[in-house]
């Protein structure tokens, strides 16, 4: 249908008529230039994709007014410019895409109609794991166990890649999905089909919000979401609240953009962004390098936002030069956003928008700190962080708290390792890691990391033999520029050796701990640390052994590997005694901001982002050695234990079936507040005694051979069975952390996939009781997905994250909420009763309905 619009289409250069674009500017309303940036890229998509079926004039009004609309839970329809999925997220996807072809065929249509119609990438980059650590081939034996462990899930993605259209898969060992999306796989501005638009995407991970650090729209979704959008859909979602974030003054010369980031995460969460966007403005955005916007974009799922923006402006233009694009992009992309009043001043107060809520933030005020000891929003200071864990050891078992007796609190517990006596005590520091996009895309903290380790090289300091340490870059570019400024040799001196590319430990591919200190630690019940910096701490994420996990910059994360505990005051505290027997303070190998900056001006050019990137899609032998199917239809192996055609497809009719009323379902778990995706579907090691592992061993695999919960996503058997198995899990049916649950028909204690086993074979329906935030964490859709398999029909729950009350809705589960000022305590609920739910045929979004307990 033509567009009501295309009165407003204009060549963007009189030379090249065939390339056109909306000028927004020609719709003559006055409202446009009052719209936060962030709002006017979802009425460029509006106008644009308008049809008046699936994009109507009315949506682009409502956009338009904005102003008025955003407080009226307004639902607009949003289509992306692209997807980007990650191997953990992105195998499922595929997985699903594979057995819809089936299911179309069944039906009797044309299979490969089912393709993706919007631009998809895929990076893999979350299968390898800290196999090994601190030696010169860690690298390469880590990702030939990557292979070996993971060949049958590399072989279905290279499928996919062949076997459908409009798919693009980076492969393993290139790097992180977001760091390799903001050096390489970002447009800014699109040039396709004639137009020039803005670049927009959601991916099917919570920290594609990153992207939104160089001026590119875009958060995560669930992976049922996302396949949606692949499939031509696009996102209904309820025009936003836009929080105006103003940066203001000058960090101090020892802060790190890790400091800056944990701040403005504490604060967020204070102010309240859940389901928002955030879009920064302000003379202080300028202090800021696209790096340092991304690691605070990055973070947006920690303080709850949708997005967090920064508009493009001219260092944006900047990085996209250093990394490499070329001059005819940059004309383009600078002259469209201008042209569209898409292109930012920070310095100009005219050019601010209208928000709904400005907050403020002075750099200057800004302090060293880090994040824990179990969410990313817990800030506390570098100079109370042992006064703060101190106290969270005595504390009730809870986010700050892990209730160990005082009697306790200074036990030691001596251990061998490799021929030499040690000891740990409770924050003696197990595992500490440079990882996880939030920081490896920054130049300025790994070289900050780089510069300290010599530092510390050179004042005779080191880190005890038996922490686990480590370096998984971003992208090759890292490794790059740490070699050619020097400091590459003081990382492995002390430990920090690069073990992989990808998102390693923050998603709990840590490997495993040493045998005595794994001993040691269940020997004294210790309350160990990890120190990552990371995005995420979730209890029992990192590694089952660390029960405190700290997130911190990457010199942070080496000055506490140093020091060996977290319970030291930096201040106070020498980090060490060199072998002359003298104390070395922090302050002593601490570099400055001006340090940083004079080695990234001279080391990280252009030519590395080339170089790095024009090799990216050929350069791993081991991929391009894989054997794919060239089927159309996927050859399912009924022995694989990785790739099994999933059941949401059994018994698909082309008429939708209506809904029904929930009768007498019995509550399979009762939580409390914060249960995070990782509780629901955890993503690391399966553990030796859990359901899933026993079914893998029928299966005839070893322990070895398990892998994690993340990398076995495309197979429903062991993600059913690993659904509510982590083990920091409170259920107040059991009133401890365990991954059980009573079946309350008999009041026996079982794993919690056979309990909802056994309700099933009953025939009894189920739901989930929680408190407030259920689902936070990542977009992960095996939260519901697995909920889905155990027969859960509803969640009742004080509040919810936002992707994953989307992915509940998408598998059928309903969330339900309490009505405002109403909880499980003030009704009274314990969750052994029975419950109905009286749904109505017609269903609207956020309707009031019956629930009926006996």
């Amino acid at each position: 249908m033509s567009n009501p619009y295309a009165h407003i289409i204009e060549p963007l250069n009189p030379q090249k008529p065939e390339w056109k674009f909306f000028n927004l500017r020609k719709l003559g309303d006055p409202r446009y230039e009052h719209l936060p940036f962030s709002i006017r890229v979802l009425l460029e998509s509006a106008v644009r994709n308008c049809d008046e079926f699936l994009v109507k004039k009315e949506d682009v009004e409502r956009i338009l007014n904005w102003k008025q609309t955003q407080t009226q839970t307004v639902e607009v329809p949003f289509r992306p410019a692209r997807v980007i999925l990650q191997d953990f997220t992105g195998v499922p996807a595929v997985v699903d895409f594979a057995a819809m072809r089936d299911a179309v065929k069944k039906l009797g249509g044309d299979p490969e109609k089912i393709n993706p119609v919007c631009p998809a990438d895929l990076v893999i980059d979350h299968s390898i794991q800290v196999d090994f650590n601190r030696k010169s081939d860690s690298l390469q034996k880590n990702q030939e166990l990557e292979f070996e462990r993971n060949k049958e899930r590399f072989e279905f993605l290279k499928w996919g890649s062949k076997a459908f259209q409009n798919m693009r898969i980076i492969p393993p060992g290139s790097g992180i999905v977001h760091q390799v999306n903001l050096e390489y796989l970002a447009r800014v501005v699109f040039q396709q089909d004639g137009y020039y638009y803005p670049d927009s995407l959601v991916g099917t991970d919570s920290h594609t919000t990153m992207i939104d650090g160089l001026g590119v729209l875009g958060w995560g979704v669930g992976g049922i979401e996302a396949e949606a959008v692949m499939l031509g859909q696009p996102i209904s979602m309820v025009l936003p609240e836009v929080i105006g974030y103003k940066l203001q003054g000058t960090p101090n010369k020892y802060i790190t953009s890790t400091d800056i980031v944990l701040t403005v995460t504490k604060h967020l969460r204070q102010v309240g962004v859940v389901g928002k966007f955030v879009e920064f403005f302000g003379p202080g955005v300028a202090q800021l390098s696209i790096a340092d916007r991304a690691t605070i974009a990055n973070m947006c799922p920690e303080y709850g936002a949708t997005a967090a923006f920064f508009p493009v402006d001219h260092i944006s233009v900047q990085y996209l030069e250093q990394t490499g694009r070329d001059a005819e992009k940059l004309t383009y992309i600078t002259q469209y956003l201008k042209a569209v009043g898409m292109f930012r001043d920070y310095s100009n107060q005219a050019q601010d928008p209208e928000f709904t809520k400005v907050v403020e933030l002075d750099l200057s005020t800004v302090e060293p700190c880090c994040s824990g000891p179990k969410r990313p929003q817990d800030r506390v200071a570098v100079s109370e962080m042992k006064q703060d864990f101190e106290s969270c050891l005595g504390a009730k078992q809870g986010f700050k708290g892990f209730q160990v007796p005082p009697e306790r609190h200074h036990v030691s517990i001596p251990f061998q390792y490799n021929g030499v006596d040690y000891s740990l005590s409770h924050g003696s520091v197990v595992i500490a890691a440079i990882t996880s996009c939030t920081n490896t895309s920054n130049p300025s903290v790994m070289l900050g990391a780089g510069l300290l380790a010599k530092k510390a090289i050179q004042c005779g300091l080191g880190v005890k033999p038996y922490i686990k340490t480590s370096l998984s870059p971003g992208s090759g570019v890292v490794t790059y520029y740490l070699k050619e400024s020097g400091v590459m040799e003081y990382l492995s001196e002390l430990g920090f050796d690069v073990v992989g590319y990808g998102c390693m430990t923050c998603i709990g591919n840590s490997g495993p701990l040493p045998e005595p200190v794994v001993e040691a630690i269940t020997q004294g019940d210790l309350v160990a640390a990890g120190i990552l910096s990371g995005n995420r701490n979730f209890e029992g994420r990192v590694h089952p052994n660390t029960r405190a996990n700290y997130l911190a910059s990457p010199p942070l994360v080496i000055a506490y590997a140093i020091a060996g505990t977290i319970k030291i005051d930096f201040e106070k505290e020498p980090i060490g005694v060199n072998t002359e027997g003298k104390n070395i303070f922090l302050r002593d190998i601490w570099p400055t901001r001006e340090e940083i900056q004079a080695v990234e001006r001279k080391f990280v050019i252009p030519a590395m982002f080339k170089e790095v990137y024009e090799k990216v899609e050929k350069v791993n032998d081991r991929w391009n050695s894989l054997n794919a199917s060239s089927d159309k239809l996927y050859p399912w192996d009924p022995k694989s234990t990785y790739i099994k055609s999933p059941p949401f497809f059994d018994g698909l009719t082309r008429e939708l079936p209506k809904p029904k009323s929930i009768v007498d379902a019995y509550a399979l778990l009762n939580l409390g507040d914060s249960v995070t995706t990782d509780h629901i579907s955890p993503a690391g090691n399966i553990a030796r005694s859990s359901t899933a592992a026993r079914y893998l061993t029928s299966r005839g695999l070893t322990p070895r051979e398990f892998n994690s919960y993340g990398s076995r996503r495309g197979n429903d058997a062991v993600m059913a069975r690993g659904t509510f198995a982590n083990i920091r899990l409170f259920n107040k049916f059991l009133n401890k952390q365990a991954p059980c649950t009573l079946y309350l028909p008999t009041g026996e204690t079982l794993d919690v996939y056979d309990a909802a086993e056994k309700y099933q074979e009953a025939g009894y329906p189920l739901l989930i009781l929680a408190g407030k935030e259920y689902g936070s964490g990542s977009s992960r859709d095996w939260a519901a997905k697995g909920p889905f398999l155990l027969g859960i029909k509803a969640v009742l729950a004080e509040s919810y994250e936002r992707i994953h009350r989307s992915n509940l809705v998408g598998m059928g589960i309903i969330p339900l909420e309490y009505l405002p000022g109403e909880t499980a305590d003030s009704l009274g609920l314990t969750g052994r009763e029975r419950y109905t739910v009286v749904i109505p045929e017609q269903l609207t979004p956020r309707m009031i309905v019956d629930i009926k307990k006996t």
